[in-house]
């Protein structure tokens, strides 16, 4: 059966044919009829079904047959509501198509562009208005928009209303509607809370069904490939070079996701761009209307855009990271296979996707098969990179447990055997960071440390267990256990231990010797060795203590000290208007 069939004015279906469209889908063939007798009507069918047409061409047949009756006036005389505004350009580009040889005047009222050519062609009067509900509420709040004359409202993609929070919005328009009026309300789902509306603000409606709603389209063909998170673009690009992917939909989880693989896939030569809520409003009308000409072979997109793209001719569409929602993967691939056509859906699985994949066999109700991509090789991992991920680097340091050896975390140990964990720099822990190398042993340093010390292996000291043990201890702070803080001796009685202080302060007053205050070890507990610039001294009541370099002069007895007047911070103060830290 064909449009002319269904009772269409003929005005209306001038504009059908001029648009090229001669068999009605199911769901229009189901919905036009019945309201074109002026029912309430609720359509229910999956995502690509041609439910636009459904609701457009008897909303223009309903206004055109007014028309002749009473003049334009400036009140709209149907209201449209969708959840973003993709969908609120497409339904006013349709609008305009199908109503080109009826006189009337169509607006699309959305967000993030300039308001005040909105209220110019607002206020010279229009017929049929096309919204997204946060900037109809901004017209209704200045009063710029009068909705007491609405003949037909329909609610699109009420579901979708429904996850993006906008049910309350949705319940304040509506209050502001005509209580009077026809209400066509279209889903591709129906939760508990839209049928509890549907409920309140239609009038016995004909309910459609068309399909069903666990199901996509039949005739898109769905792939499942397993593939590892780190080798999903690796094997995207594989995908597009390997196949005749013309015009591909990729779908990602998160913004900075979706601006990556665009731009990994700009830089392989790719014609490729983004969208998301992030982009401007000029952004992404740039971005759909190169992806549509073709000029953009491949267009990365969030969910925003699961419901908001009625693009024709879209190849495949690729699933790079899997939804979370069962039915947000029912829409994503709604994209392709529209309108009859065929389509192909591919799905990346990694390990760590099995969950939402059982959530989609759940949903569908069938168990899907999932396959390496043929002659896929995935790329091999850097012979460094695991030795640089089982390092933990954090904020410039290696964490290093009692024995020496990266820890698994990047907090201390908490355990007994970890009380020693130490934190020590990066910068520090490289190659011939420890100064100038010397290629003969240093004296009081075991020769085997030190080129163990000094080797370049996988860019981190060794272990403290392989750089020499401490072998003398005194009362201070650095006693322990060999659990604690390594290998040990048994430690001095305070008399050899005071012995011992005697003797190096000695050796220091004539030359500074070459051994390192830890004993043979000659590593220093920042990393530093004596010989190679050390800068800490040890004493028998204190432990470690400040610095110091080459002694300096003291000044007389009699002489007086200037003293400089102290440093005043720049004060924090909100009342002076300032930035605060300025210099930060």
């Amino acid at each position: 059966m064909g449009f002319s069939r269904l009772g269409l004015s003929d005005s209306v279906m001038q504009g059908v044919e001029a648009a090229g469209y001669t068999v009605p889908t199911p769901i229009q063939s189901l919905a036009i009829r019945p309201a074109l007798e002026g029912r309430d009507i609720i359509g229910l069918a999956q995502t690509g079904t041609g439910k636009t047409a459904a609701f457009v061409l008897p909303l223009l047949h309903t206004l055109s047959q007014g028309q002749a009756k009473t003049e334009r006036k400036r009140s709209p005389r149907a209201l449209v509501l969708t959840p973003t505004r993709e969908l609120a350009q497409q339904i006013h580009a349709a609008v305009e198509a199908y109503g080109r040889y009826v006189e009337l005047h169509a607006i699309a009222v959305y967000g993030g562009v300039d308001m005040q050519k909105q209220l110019t062609l607002i206020r010279r009067g229009v017929d049929v208005v096309i919204a997204t509900p946060g900037r109809l509420l901004d017209h209704l709040q200045r009063r710029s928009i009068d909705l007491s004359a609405i003949q037909v409202f329909v609610l699109d993609e009420a579901d979708r209303m429904l996850d993006m929070g906008f049910i309350r919005d949705v319940r304040t328009i509506i209050a502001a509607l005509p209580a009077t009026r026809q209400t066509m309300l279209f889903s591709a789902t129906m939760p508990d809370e839209i049928a509890t509306l549907a409920a309140e603000v239609l009038r016995n409606p004909e309910t459609i069904e068309v399909g069903e709603r666990r199901n996509p389209v039949e005739a898109i063909e769905q792939h499942f490939y397993t593939v590892g998170q780190e080798a999903k673009t690796a094997l995207l690009l594989h995908a597009l070079e390997s196949e005749r992917m013309e015009s591909v939909l990729v779908f990602a989880r998160t913004k900075h996701g979706a601006d990556k693989i665009a731009r990994r896939l700009d830089q392989k030569g790719i014609p490729t761009t983004a969208i998301h809520s992030n982009r401007t409003q000029g952004q992404r009308d740039r971005a759909l209307e190169g992806f549509k000409s073709g000029a953009i072979r491949v267009l990365v997109a969030t969910d925003i855009a699961a419901r908001g793209l009625d693009v024709d001719g879209i190849s495949h569409v690729v699933n790079y990271d899997i939804p979370h929602q069962a039915e947000d993967y029912i829409h994503r691939i709604g994209r392709t296979g529209r309108a009859g056509a065929g389509g192909d859906a591919v799905t990346f699985v990694a390990r760590e996707d099995q969950q939402f994949l059982q959530r989609i066999e759940r949903h569908t109700g069938k168990h899907v098969q999932v396959k390496s991509y043929p002659g896929f090789v995935p790329p091999a991992v850097q012979p460094g990179a695991h030795a640089h991920s089982a390092a933990h680097e954090h904020k410039g340091f290696v964490v290093r447990n009692a024995s020496g050896q990266p820890s698994g975390s990047h907090h201390r140990a908490s355990s007994p055997a970890n009380t020693g964990t130490h934190k020590q720099p990066a910068s520090n822990l490289s190659s011939g960071s420890y100064g100038k190398a010397s290629s003969q042993p240093q004296s009081g340093v075991n020769p085997q440390a030190n080129s163990q010390r000094h080797s370049p292996s996988h860019g981190h000291a060794a272990p403290r267990s392989e750089r020499g043990a401490r072998t003398q201890t005194g009362p201070g702070r650095h006693q322990g256990t060999p659990a604690q803080k390594g290998p040990y001796t048994q430690p001095l009685s305070m008399a050899q231990y005071g012995a011992q202080a005697s003797r190096t302060s000695g050796a220091r007053a004539g030359s500074r010797p070459q051994s390192g205050v830890h004993g043979q070890s000659g590593v220093s507990r920042h990393g530093t060795s004596p010989s190679n610039g050390g800068r800490h001294k040890k004493s028998a009541a204190s432990g470690w203590q400040k610095p110091y370099g080459k002694k300096k002069k003291r000044a007389p007895m009699l002489a007086v000290r200037k003293k400089s007047p102290p440093k005043k911070l720049d004060s924090f103060s909100s009342n002076t208007g300032g930035s605060g830290w300025s210099n930060y």
